[in-house]
């Protein structure tokens, strides 16, 4: 049973919420028409050639990839470049592209979230904070006897997570005063007469892109007609998101480290900058390009960072900083996430009542040969 495909960009846009993707970026739906009908899929790292002629070989409706095959904006499409020709391609034959590339690096349980668990990675936390989301704090009275009822919407929408802990809510009991008008439909007390109810004032904390889920779901099940609540601004609690990754594995030297890596990643060869017999235990990782975020690495006091693309200046700025660096190479260090994102698919369609085929390209390799 086909579905729209504007219904897979919603999916993916769920594991990738496009507000993370970095400004230079280009995420979401590249080629395509949001209305067209998928029933076949192919998921790959980059919307290459080959790539392209596997999907319609496979007849696939739909290609998803982790890097945009559009970066910049385009003047013109033309047969005669590497961009038109795939972009013609894509259209000729009627086949949807969506990218998901800085989005999902940074969204939790994306890209560097995903090499963590690879690599044995625990006790993580964001190397590079790029984008972060502020908590409220909704207080709200309710009459004594439906104060689970009211905590058990709000926390089920959303509220009360703190760290590892959920339905963290305080309450506690007091005297609520009001007179009902004229044209009032009290679920208690009558109307001019003041009324004095036991009630609960219940609060918890709820990120802002939950608070209007939370509120209605708050409003829904309340019993009184007009519902008294506030709604605080918080200082002290922030939902940081960002690049890469710093954790802790099990003590090891860095050459162990670095054929763990190479072992579990799958990678034809790797880069190591750093006394091999160094004993290694806080890890910082960058899946792609991550030079970028050396001094940050060095700032958390990372012992080595599991990267990319390192230059040789970025080798010898490490060296002088005192961090081992692992270069496992640009295609090893992602590819590892095509799977995942095939098995989403498939879990999140299934699970909305939807029959797709979802394929995993069998023809994208790494461009770099090792001799």
């Amino acid at each position: 049973m086909a579905v729209k495909c504007q219904t897979i960009v919603s999916i993916m846009d769920r594991l990738a919420p496009r507000k993370f993707a970095q400004d230079w970026d280009n995420v979401g739906l590249i080629v395509g028409d949001p209305l067209q009908d998928v029933s076949k899929i192919l998921v790959a790292l980059d919307a290459t050639h080959e790539v392209v002629e596997e999907a319609i070989e496979k007849k696939v409706d739909m290609i998803v990839t982790h890097h945009p095959l559009i970066f910049k904006s385009i003047k013109s499409v033309r047969s005669d470049t590497p961009v038109g020709m795939l972009v013609m391609k894509f259209i000729k034959h009627e086949i949807s592209l969506y990218a998901a590339h800085t989005s999902f690096d940074i969204a939790p349980n994306g890209m560097n979230d995903i090499l963590c668990n690879i690599l044995g990675i625990y006790e993580r936390e964001v190397l590079d904070v790029t984008y972060s989301e502020d908590y409220k704090k909704v207080v709200v009275y309710v009459p004594k006897g439906y104060e689970d009822v009211v905590r058990n919407a709000m926390c089920s929408a959303g509220a009360g997570f703190i760290g590892n802990y959920s339905d963290s809510t305080f309450q506690v009991e007091g005297t609520g005063t009001f007179k009902p008008m004229e044209g009032a439909d009290p679920f208690i007390g009558e109307v001019g007469k003041l009324e004095r109810v036991e009630e609960i004032r219940l609060e918890t904390v709820v990120p802002q892109k939950y608070l209007d889920k939370v509120i209605n779901a708050m409003l829904r099940v309340h019993p009184y007609e007009e519902v008294a609540y506030d709604v605080y601004s918080l200082a002290n609690l922030r939902e940081e998101y960002g690049l890469g990754r710093i954790g802790v594995i099990e003590e090891t030297t860095l050459k162990e480290l670095a054929l763990k890596v190479k072992a579990k990643l799958k990678a034809e060869s790797l880069k190591v900058v750093g006394d091999l017999e160094r004993r290694v235990k806080k890890v910082a990782v960058c899946g792609g390009s991550g030079a970028s975020l050396i001094h940050k690495a060095v700032m958390k006091g990372a012992d080595v960072l599991i990267t990319a693309d390192i230059g040789y200046h970025d080798a010898v700025e490490a060296q002088h900083l005192g961090l081992a660096l692992i270069d496992a190479g640009h295609f090893a260090t992602e590819n590892i996430a095509v799977r995942f994102i095939a098995e989403y698919l498939i879990d999140e369609t299934q699970r909305q009542g939807h029959e797709i085929e979802v394929f995993v390209s069998e023809v994208q390799k790494d461009p770099f040969t090792c001799l």
